[in-house]
């Protein structure tokens, strides 16, 4: 039936399909470049995606959590009686009905001190919207009405809620002397004192970033269900890393881990929230497994604002030397990262510090470097590692570094970059944390991003409008994304639980149609299209005749899941190490098929044809068939399948970002007239994956610089707890952004590819920020976000 016959829907999904399905390759002839259409795409714009929210068995009991109310106290009782008698409700628990073993995140350092993280507050809360008690009932309706009948007796205590407070008040928990959950000097210089003595331009500055939510479109979620049919607890949670959640409830319930089956169905967003383990999933897996029915939870948004895992808050005291040509000398840093109260599993506390110490000379070329990062306990929501896990803040600290640099020694911003960013003939280049960059395009994508301004007149444009009394400025943001960490990198923090590598298994059925499993698991990065697009290359198939699967701890081998960036590259390379197995397997089938040298043998257009002999060819289903059906037609091993994993050292994209903002001198408000990206992650898989990547990273970035932050008062009281408080931006603030893309091939890859689903949020702030500086005439504001009421303050 051809589409212009069939009804509204119908047509529409089969014009979709045949988009894909026609969809041109690459320029190269190759699917990886090709501008596909998202595979899932269909699915979930028409509301057909299948969430957590979505699933609910027979006979399903919904659970609510009672919340402490104060920041921090000592729990001396909790009554179920009120809350038990409600209609409707089922059983209610408090910490010692349930007897969990709480979540205790390591790192296998001296300076590290853990901390347990209760799955129910037992003798003390340490923040508002701490789960004290859960109730179970037939509805949702029924639970939260059972929830808040819940008494907890709490002995109210003395918050902390700022980083230089807690660092003088008594320990929120025994033995974490200063609340410091770990204190790291990891970079010292004994020469670094005498070169900012001798330098000729010395900035001593201080930077801060507020606290973050990461507010995804679906909150956290999760319904599990005792299966008596595999004696096995199934557990469906919008989670990023299914098997890290499996442990975390296997630990804690103490099953073992082949007793506990994780799903991770579609996910809603994730952006690190949903890559640690939260205690609400391991409550109401334990509940499921307890009362033997179906148990489920859906985060409300109040929920996913306190109670949630929060990030980004960290300051920044910076010692910076320059000479008088703009070079860089020297940086001696002290990091401060707000935690909260507890560690989150499995990255714990230091996932910050440690990455903001690592990395904040960022693309630079610094020789004498310093720094001191701590994570410091607070009563507020725990951090995770939120999409871009402190580079926005280094970022924003050494860019503000340059323009504050360029300021002061009468150069231009982009130049004083230039000549500190590494070059192209410095490659590989090995910093000043040890840490050795592979190829990159710094210089040239500051070029490429200040050229575009010039020949768009923004340049002129600043200059005219300033002499007619217009607030316009440019920024520039210059950065190094580390992405694609593999076990050698992320060893180095000494993480108790070490991810890096991934596996990935591939079948072809009889038809011809491949299954690949990957231990990545996607929250909206589009996967089932870049995936197929790299395994479809290896077998000479098109990409709908790929099919991954993902997100499911009982299929596949296991999977450290999506964060970091590491998908494309990880679990994107193992699953191309696995076509080509099994591509070898199809060319040695072939072979015996074809009367030729598997060797002579080319996999292309769903065929497979001795090279030079086009008409010696047979469809690639065929050969699936008859190994299947007919494989007395075969010697040897003729399954088709393989396995392959993968476990790269990591690589750097890069970009530079480019912004035009023009200030309200009346109301402070900043608007972004033009914002631009020269990208780098190396070998594109889907250029239209990767510019949505740029985009929402960007937006992210725009929402951290000038409107979101998570807020508490003196006393621990979270004060921005709904979206009337925490300003979300939406189209209306978010400008058109156009990327522009080089590509440097990295050799640490099976494909080229760079990791990039993080660099959008990285560069933002720091550009954004710059922009209004350079807009408002000075270069004092030293926040993100900054506020209309700070820039009213510089104008005035």
């Amino acid at each position: 039936m051809a589409p212009e016959a069939m009804a509204g829907s119908e047509a529409r999904e089969a014009a979709a399909g045949s988009d894909v399905r026609e969809a041109a390759l690459s320029a190269d002839g190759r699917w990886i470049g090709a501008a596909l259409p998202r595979k899932e795409d269909p699915r979930l714009l028409k509301g057909r995606g299948r969430f957590v929210g979505d699933l609910e068995p027979p006979s399903t009991l919904h659970a609510a959590f009672a919340r402490s109310p104060v920041a921090a106290g000592t729990l001396r009782s909790v009554d179920l009686t009120s809350a038990l008698a409600v209609p409707g409700v089922v059983a209610a628990f408090a910490a010692a009905d349930l007897g969990l073993t709480g979540l205790r995140a390591v790192l296998e350092r001296p300076e590290f001190h853990p901390s347990t993280m209760p799955i129910l507050a037992e003798d003390a809360v340490r923040h508002v919207a701490e789960p004290v008690a859960v109730v179970v009932a037939e509805d949702a309706y029924a639970a939260e009405d059972g929830a808040e009948a819940v008494i907890a007796d709490i002995e109210p205590g003395e918050a902390v809620s700022s980083l230089r407070r807690a660092l003088d008040a008594a320990p929120l928990h025994e033995g974490v002397a200063g609340n410091v959950f770990v204190d790291l000097t990891m970079f010292d210089d004994p020469e670094l004192d005498t070169i900012v003595g001798a330098a000729p331009l010395v900035l001593e500055e201080t930077f801060t970033s507020g606290r973050l939510a990461a507010l995804p479109m679906e909150g956290r979620a999760c319904l599990a269900e005792w299966s008596d049919r595999d004696d096995q607890l199934v557990v469906h949670v919008s989670t990023q890393v299914p098997h890290q959640v499996r442990t975390a409830i296997a630990t804690s319930l103490g099953l073992p881990e082949s007793r506990v089956r994780v799903v991770a169905p579609d996910v809603g967003g994730g952006f690190g929230l949903k890559c640690v383990a939260g205690r609400e999933e391991i409550a109401v897996a334990a509940l499921a497994h307890r009362l033997r029915r179906p148990v489920k939870w859906v985060e409300d948004r109040q929920e996913n604002l306190t109670a949630a895992f929060h990030a980004r808050e960290q300051e920044y005291d910076i010692r910076a030397a320059f000479d008088a040509d703009g070079r860089i000398l020297a940086v001696d840093a002290d990091i401060r990262c707000d935690v909260g109260a507890y560690s989150a599993f499995p990255f714990t506390s230091g996932v910050e510090p440690l990455m903001a110490a690592t990395e904040l000379p960022g693309p630079y070329k610094l020789r004498h470097y310093r720094a001191r990062s701590r994570a410091v306990a607070t009563n507020k929501a725990p951090t995770a590692p939120y999409r871009g896990v402190s580079r926005p803040q280094i970022t924003f600290v050494m860019e503000r570094l340059m323009d504050k640099a360029a300021a002061r020694l009468g150069l231009d911003p982009a130049e004083v970059r230039r000549r500190n960013l590494i070059s192209k003939d410095e490659f590989p280049y090995t910093g000043v944390t040890g840490i050795t960059y592979d190829p990159g395009s710094y210089r040239e994508s500051l070029d490429l991003a200040t050229e575009r301004l010039r020949a768009e007149g923004w340049y002129d444009l600043r200059t005219a409008a300033r002499d007619e009394g217009r607030l316009v400025g440019i920024g520039l943001s210059c950065f190094s994304e580390r992405t694609a960490y593999g076990t050698p990198a992320f060893m180095q923090r000494r993480m108790a639980m070490t991810p890096g590598y991934d596996v990935s298994h591939i079948r072809m059925d009889p038809s011809g149609t491949v299954f690949v499993t990957t231990g990545t698991a996607s929250h909206g990065q589009g996967h089932e299209t870049t995936f197929a697009q790299i395994v479809a290359d290896q077998l000479g198939l098109h990409p709908d005749d790929v099919r991954i699967r993902q997100g499911d701890t009982d299929v596949g081998g296991y999977g450290w899941g999506t964060f970091a960036s590491r998908s494309i590259v990880v679990g994107g390379g193992a699953a191309r190490r696995a076509a080509v197995k099994l591509a070898e397997r199809i060319r040695r089938a072939a072979g015996q098929l074809l009367e030729a040298d598997p060797a002579d043998l080319v996999l292309a257009g769903g065929a497979v044809a001795v090279r030079g002999v086009p008409a010696a060819s047979m469809p690639i289903a065929e050969v699936a068939r008859i190994a299947h059906f007919q494989s007395y037609r075969l010697d040897g091993d003729h399954l088709l399948e393989a396995s392959a994993a993968y476990d790269p050292p990591g690589t750097f994209s890069n970009a530079t970002h480019a912004v035009v903002v023009e200030l309200d001198p009346g109301t402070g408000q900043a608007r972004i007239l033009r914002y631009i990206v020269v990208e780098d992650c190396g070998v594109i898989i889907n250029p239209l994956v990767v510019d949505g990547q740029v985009r929402g990273g960007v937006a992210q970035g725009i929402a951290a610089a000038l409107y979101e932050q998570v807020r508490y008062d003196e006393s621990g009281q979270p004060v921005t707890a709904t979206l009337m408080d925490y300003l979300v931006p939406t189209a209306t603030e978010i400008p058109p952004i156009e990327v522009l893309h080089l590509e440097t091939p990295s050799s640490h890859s099976e494909t080229g590819s760079k990791g990039m689903g993080e660099g959008g949020t990285i560069g933002a702030p720091a550009a954004v920020v710059n922009a209004v500086n350079d807009a408002a005439g000075t270069q004092v504001l030293d926040t993100i976000p900054v506020r209309p009421e700070q820039i009213l303050g510089v104008l005035t």
